[in-house]
């Protein structure tokens, strides 16, 4: 197979969201129409949301996405974490597109290859990619808002301090004076009671809403505070601050079992956004 004409096929639709693409259509756009964010009046750059069936989290992602709706952006960074291969270092997607149900989204290749020079942690290549939805979820929405825009799919395999602070310098070095959007993939904590999901949850919140990436990073490590994206969210929030991000809004936050009604054994959602103010 040749890499870089790879056109990766979705591999969650019908399980993570719907595999038709007018049901996709319409079920994105009623997600999207009902978030009501608060919308800063300066440059969005970038944004975290959950990657969960859209049944569970797509009203949480949906505030995020919406903000979208007058957004230009020539390409979209997405990171995520790798749920089923595990890998040391980091991933860039080395094939020519994604496709979802709407339609395929082209690689930027040009920052990609960028990126690969800028830090010898990233390499090009399909491990944690083939079979991973934390990037493939937040396709359709993005198909929705923007319509036209290249993407860098990006996954973390280890996610420990030296690669997410790497990563975060990489991007910031890679993106200088382009207008990109940066996309955090994460669900917050997992199977704990509803009550307990809220105190775990609201620790990486208050993080996240500072925009304390090393503090986030240290509760992740010493397991104060859970979350399966962590290490792509401080990634992100790293980069963003270096290009003059300086406001983070969480937008939304809950859990599957505010959806479900089971409290028992429920995962975390947040959404935010990432602006530069100032």
């Amino acid at each position: 197979m040749n890499e870089e004409s790879y056109i990766r096929p979705p591999v969650v639709a019908g399980m993570f969201y719907p595999e038709y693409a007018n049901e996709l259509e319409q079920m994105v756009g009623q997600l999207i129409d009902g978030a009501k964010p608060k919308r800063q009046k300066g440059r969005l750059v970038g944004i975290i949301v959950p990657h969960a069936g859209y049944q569970y989290s797509g009203a949480t992602a949906a505030h995020a996405f919406a903000l979208l709706k007058k957004e230009k952006k020539r390409t979209v960074v997405l990171v995520g974490p790798s749920h089923r291969e595990y890998f040391d270092g980091i991933s860039v997607f080395p094939g020519a597109s994604f496709k979802t149900p709407l339609g395929a989204v082209e690689i930027d290749v040009e920052m990609r290859s960028a990126l690969v020079k800028a830090s010898p942690y990233v390499q090009s290549s399909l491990a944690g990619h083939r079979a991973e939805h934390s990037l493939e979820v937040q396709l359709p929405f993005l198909q929705i808002a923007m319509r036209d825009f290249k993407i860098l799919p990006i996954i973390i395999g280890n996610q420990r301090r030296e690669y997410c602070e790497a990563l975060g310098t990489a991007l910031a070095e890679v993106t200088k004076g382009v207008d990109v959007l940066f996309v955090a993939s994460s669900d917050l904590s997992h199977y704990y009671t509803s009550d307990a999901a809220r105190k775990l949850d609201s620790i990486a919140i208050a993080s996240i809403e500072k925009l304390d990436f090393a503090t986030l990073m240290s509760d992740l490590d010493t397991e104060r505070t859970e979350a399966c994206g962590g290490g792509p969210i401080v990634a992100v929030m790293f980069a963003a601050k270096k290009i003059g991000a300086d406001v983070c809004d969480v937008l939304h936050a809950c859990n599957s079992g505010d959806v479900s009604g089971d409290k028992d054994r429920v995962v975390g959602y947040v959404s935010a956004a990432l602006w530069k103010i100032h």
